[in-house]
């Protein structure tokens, strides 16, 4: 079987919601940080922050359990000027995949609305054939 069998689409899906979602939790975490020590009165906000984080690790978790089933591991992630590499195993083949900055932030901003219980259906785009599309 050749690397393009093994590794599928939905693999490569999975690789990029891993890579974004540790973002954006990251994100979330910096985030509540700055609003307790910037706000007077910080405890609803961090509390909805601490909700949509919550919200990310159950997807995360979503993730890894794939990761397992499929026998996917991601062993390394480096931050170049363009964006993201990261590099991966999927069923003893090795792979990386290169996530740009603009693409990084585009899909971090619809998650973390998604997250934050925001209504994301305006991001989809339904001209796009519904197997190829996103899934927020």
């Amino acid at each position: 079987m050749s690397i393009a069998g093994a590794i599928t689409s939905e693999d490569r899906h999975f690789v990029k919601r891993y890579m974004i979602i540790t973002l954006v939790i990251a994100a979330f975490d910096r985030d509540s940080r700055h609003i307790q020590q910037q706000f007077k009165t910080p405890g609803p906000y961090v509390d909805i922050i601490k909700l949509a984080t919550e919200n990310a690790w159950a997807d995360l978790r979503d993730v890894k359990k794939h990761f397992w089933l499929k026998g996917m591991k991601v062993y390394e992630e480096k931050r170049t000027p363009l964006g993201i590499m990261a590099k991966f195993k999927c069923r003893g083949y090795e792979s990386s995949l290169e996530l740009l900055w603009d693409y990084i932030t585009a899909e971090a901003s619809i998650l973390m609305r998604k997250y934050l219980g925001l209504d994301v259906t305006i991001y989809e785009d339904s001209t796009i054939a519904e197997h190829l599309r996103e899934r927020y």
